[in-house]
C-alpha cells in the first residue's frame, strides 16, 4: 500500500540540470518506477535518484519513506545524515523531520516555534516485487502486473540492480527485440545457425502490448541439460507497460513457465538502472546463485550494445530508422510512446 504521499501541492517542477525536454519529463513523471532494491532500505538513508532529481530512501519505524535529498535550511543532502527514533536528521545543522516531511527540531533554537513551511517533499511510495516503487507526479498507484511473485507454485529471484550508461529507451527495445539472440547471446542462449523470425503479431489492449512469438529458439543456457523434445516450439510472450516495463512469460517443456519483469529506471536521459524480478515453477531447488549468474551475463552482452547505439536515444519518428517485419513489437513500443505524448524526435 501506499506509505505516504507527495507534501507539496504544486506541480512537480523540473530539476536542475534536466537531461530531458520538460515535455517528456511531465510525461515521464506522471509514471510509477523502481528506485531501490527493498533488501537495502534499512534505518540508514540510502540516495537513489530518478528522472534527474535526487532522492532519499529509508525505514521510518518499518514504513518506506522516499523524499527529495534535500535540507531546505542550507541544502545538505539527507542521505548523508541518519535516522533516529524514526526520524531523518540533516548531518549539516543536525534538522529533524518526521516520516511526513514535518521538520520537529531546529537544535540552535530549540525553543523556537518552527515555520510549517519547513518540510521535506515526500514522495508516494510502494513495495512490491522485492522493490521500491515511487513516482515523481502522480499519487495514483500505477505498477506494472508480475503475477508470478504472489504465486506460491513458483520459486522467486532477484538479481541485484543492474546499471547501465545508455537509455530507458533503447534498453526496453533491446529486451522486445527477437532477432538479436543469435548474435548477441552467443555466449548464453543464441544460435547463429538459428537465426529465422517467424511471424508473428503484435495485440494492444488499453494502454499495453501484446507480442506472442513462437520459435525453435531454446532458452537453456549454454552447457544446461536441453531437455525440450525434438521440433519442441518456444513460446515467448511479452506484455509491455509503458513507458519503460515490460515482462517476458517463456513457456518451457512440461508446463514450465519463467517469468521476467524489465523495469528500466531511468535516472537520467541515458543513464538507466535495471531491476529485473524473475519467477519460475520448475527447477525450485536448483542454484539460484548460477540463476542470477545467468541473467546477470544476459544482461552484460545487452548492455554492450544499448551503450554503443547512435542516436543514444530512442527515435520516436519512424522514418529515422529503418525496420524489418522482426521489428513488429518495436514499432508499436514507439507508437505507444508517441501516444502517452513523449517526444517525437528522440526520447529516452
Amino acid at each position: 500500500m501506499i506509505s505516504n504521499v507527495k507534501s507539496h501541492n504544486e506541480e512537480a517542477q523540473l530539476p536542475r540540470d534536466c537531461t530531458f525536454s520538460p515535455q517528456d519529463w511531465h510525461v515521464l513523471s506522471q509514471y510509477w518506477y523502481p528506485v531501490a532494491q527493498a533488501s537495502e532500505i534499512l534505518d540508514k538513508p540510502v540516495a537513489v535518484k530518478l528522472l534527474d532529481v535526487k532522492l532519499v530512501c529509508y525505514r521510518s519505524n518499518g514504513k518506506i519513506v522516499i523524499a527529495r535529498d534535500l535540507c531546505f535550511h542550507r541544502g545538505a543532502p539527507l542521505s548523508k545524515g541518519w535516522v533516529e527514533n524514526g526520524e531523518i536528521v540533516c548531518p549539516y545543522h543536525g534538522f529533524r523531520y518526521s516520516c511526513e516531511g514535518k521538520c520537529t527540531a531546529v537544535p540552535a533554537h530549540p525553543d523556537t516555534k518552527i515555520s510549517p513551511k519547513l518540510k521535506l517533499i515526500i514522495y508516494p511510495a510502494v513495495e512490491r516485487y522485492g522493490l521500491i516503487w515511487t513516482s515523481l507526479g502522480s499519487s495514483e498507484e500505477n505498477i506494472p502486473a508480475f503475477a508470478g511473485w504472489d504465486d506460491p507454485d513458483f520459486l522467486n529471484v532477484l538479481p541485484p540492480a543492474f546499471d547501465i550508461a545508455g537509455s530507458a529507451g533503447r534498453q526496453m527495445e533491446g529486451f522486445l527485440d527477437v532477432s538479436h539472440f543469435a548474435f548477441v547471446h552467443t555466449e548464453t542462449f543464441g544460435d547463429r545457425s538459428n537465426t529465422d523470425v517467424p511471424q508473428y503479431e503484435v495485440k494492444r489492449i488499453g494502454n499495453e502490448l501484446i507480442a506472442e512469438y513462437w520459435s525453435t529458439v531454446s532458452n537453456y543456457g549454454k552447457g544446461q541439460d536441453n531437455l525440450a523434445p525434438e521440433g519442441f516450439r518456444w513460446l515467448r510472450e511479452f506484455r509491455v507497460f509503458p513507458p519503460f516495463a515490460a515482462s517476458l512469460t517463456v513457456y518451457f517443456p512440461n508446463n514450465g513457465k519463467l517469468m521476467i519483469l524489465n523495469c528500466a529506471s531511468p535516472a537520467s536521459a541515458r543513464y538507466t538502472r535495471l531491476f529485473s524480478p524473475i519467477s519460475r515453477n520448475f527447477d525450485k531447488d536448483a542454484s539460484i546463485e548460477d540463476t542470477i549468474s545467468f541473467n546477470l551475463q544476459v544482461f552484460h552482452e545487452d548492455r554492450e550494445m544499448v551503450e554503443a547505439q547512435t542516436p543514444e536515444d530512442l527515435p520516436l519518428d519512424l522514418h529515422a530508422e529503418a525496420h524489418i517485419p522482426a521489428d513488429r513489437t518495436s514499432i508499436a513500443y514507439r507508437q505507444l510512446l508517441s501516444e502517452i505524448g513523449l517526444g517525437r524526435i528522440y526520447t529516452s
